[in-house]
């Protein structure tokens, strides 16, 4: 599995995005993005946080909020120049660093506290860029959201990630 520059287009109900992946900076990042994209494992799950002026988070959820079960953790790739800017992909995490595995997230704003500053601050591991489709991210961005169970700003009509293909081999 080559961990290069690679496209990977999130077909949602909402609409596509295509998120260009930069293996070069965040190679053990992306090749278990790809893995998850391979295993069709991101299909049907959605975006289960939606927050505007901040982030959209998916990957891990199916529509009726049950957790899919996750490959092992990864090393956070956070120190690796890449910043949480407008439109660029990152691993949601919990308070371990080293714990995302599955959900991600597209930054709707630039997200300057999200970036690595040392290990006491370690930050969150950007990984690629929407390079067509922000618009759809932005459409999702303002969706109406609720509280549902222990989760907050879940969208009221699930954003469904229908598919999540690998559109180029670069």
């Amino acid at each position: 599995m080559n961990a290069g520059t690679r496209k990977v287009k999130l077909t949602t109900g909402m609409g596509d995005v295509v998120i260009e992946l930069n293996g070069a900076a965040a190679p053990v990042t992306v090749k278990n993005f790809l893995r998850y994209a391979e295993e069709n494992f991101y299909n049907g799950t959605i975006f289960h946080r939606v927050m505007p002026n901040f982030m959209i988070q998916g990957g891990g959820f199916g529509s009726d909020m049950t957790e899919k079960p996750a490959h092992s953790s990864i090393i956070n790739e956070a120190n690796n120049g890449l910043k949480n800017d407008r439109g660029t992909i990152a691993m949601a995490r919990t308070n371990d660093p080293d714990s995302a595995t599955c959900q991600f997230f597209i930054n709707h704003t630039d997200n300057d506290f999200l970036n690595y500053s040392n290990a006491d601050e370690p930050g969150y591991a950007v990984f690629g860029k929407v390079v067509e489709g922000m618009d759809v991210v932005d459409e999702i961005a303002f969706v109406q959201t609720a509280n549902k169970g222990a989760h907050d700003d879940v969208p009221v009509e699930a954003v469904v990630i229908e598919s999540a293909e690998i559109v180029s081999d670069k």
